[in-house]
């Protein structure tokens, strides 16, 4: 069980750290990784803390290493991180209650619910406290409507994602009985 607990926490991390590859606004494996880390974790506090320490891990990266010129000295967090970060926690806790069983439709219902969860709080992340919108309803409702161009890479990337993670591993466990879990049920 070590060496698959492990095998699952290398997906997860080599998932973060496709970031590095150039990629369309918003395509990111994120949502994915915590939907993914909810189905098939054993434990619940794995499928939260795992995603979202590989999520922080691969932001160093690109924060201090890929997009250094942009912050003065070493970044631990970025401002606002706590909003994605928060989506990201959200989106895991949606896996959780999704997926029992994973299934094809199981799998597109958490994509769908992913990109859903990630818009509507980053969107109002972006929104609270903005000087650049007014803090009212028109401003939020601004807000949200500016960020509808970015919603086709997020809703693509889930998807993607999603369908490359569960379907990988998939093949992976009906291919070798060695990499299944005793706590995640394909359908």
């Amino acid at each position: 069980m070590k060496l698959q607990f492990g095998f699952l926490i290398a997906i997860i991390v080599l998932a973060a750290f496709s970031r590095i590859i150039p990629h369309m606004p918003n395509f990111s494996p994120l949502g994915a990784i915590g939907l993914f880390g909810a189905a098939h974790f054993d434990k619940k506090w794995k499928a939260f803390l795992i995603p979202i320490a590989a999520t922080w891990l691969s932001d160093l990266f690109i924060n201090n290493v890929i997009y250094a010129q942009y912050y003065p000295q070493f970044t631990w967090f970025y401002e606002g991180f706590y909003w994605q970060y928060g989506s990201y926690l959200l989106i895991t806790f949606a896996g959780l209650i999704i997926f029992n069983k994973i299934s094809v439709s199981k799998v597109l219902l958490g994509g769908l619910a992913s990109t859903t969860i990630f818009f509507t709080v980053s969107n109002f992340g972006c929104w609270l406290g903005s000087t650049f919108y007014p803090q009212n309803f028109t401003g939020l409702t601004a807000c949200y409507v500016a960020g509808i161009p970015f919603l086709t890479g997020t809703l693509l990337s889930d998807l993607f994602y999603s369908v490359v993670l569960f379907g990988g591993y998939y093949l992976l466990q009906s291919k070798i009985s060695f990499f299944k879990l005793d706590n995640v049920r394909y359908a």
